[in-house]
């Protein structure tokens, strides 16, 4: 979706990969290895990148074997809306892994949270209460982060470890209905 607007399926994972790690400096082969696409290709688009002044370098320190590093400059004048860009794609993303999810189980909660709300404490990503085939949600899984560039955490949850959890008001559980999510499906919580 975001390649025909920005024309690269490279420069979307490389913008994508810095508007979610807003708060770190990385080397050109740091990225490379983290989005899967070869250090040559990274290099034009951090160059591209860097002429909107959306994406800045400095020198970098030894032991890194770079030259350079690079990061998000935050003060830029669409930073904001860019974020909001890429962020409401991995729920549009999200809607699509929910529609495939819904062919292989009836899920009775799921919950985004973490990357999906920029919210890089919270303890997964994706919280499903439903009785799943393995193999097809992890193949749906992998189509989620191929879609995302990024590695999704999710947890796995039956109804009924879910409302016990809920009952003894387990940490895990508690951060993330009481943190920063966005409630997808919802049949359970009122029980």
């Amino acid at each position: 979706m975001l390649s025909v607007l920005f024309g690269s399926e490279a420069r979307i994972k490389v913008l994508n990969f810095f508007l979610l790690n807003p708060d770190q400096k990385y080397s050109s082969n740091q990225i490379s290895k983290e989005i899967g696409i070869n250090a040559a290709i990274i290099r034009r688009e951090l160059l591209n990148l860097e002429k909107t002044e959306l994406i800045k370098k400095e020198k970098g320190v030894k032991p890194i074997t770079d030259k350079f590093l690079y990061y998000v400059e935050k003060s830029y004048i669409l930073y904001p809306e860019l974020k909001a860009l890429f962020t409401k794609t991995q729920i549009l993303s999200s809607q699509k892994f929910i529609v495939d999810l819904q062919k292989i189980c009836q899920p009775k909660f799921l919950a985004l949270s973490g990357l999906f709300v920029n919210n890089s404490t919270s303890p997964t990503d994706i919280l499903i209460v439903a009785r799943v085939r393995r193999l097809e949600f992890l193949k749906l899984i992998k189509e989620l982060e191929n879609d995302l560039g990024k590695e999704v955490n999710y947890t796995l949850m039956d109804e009924s470890e879910f409302l016990y959890r809920r009952e003894i008001m387990d940490v895990f559980l508690y951060n993330i209905l009481e943190g920063n999510n966005i409630i997808l499906i919802d049949q359970i919580t009122n029980k």
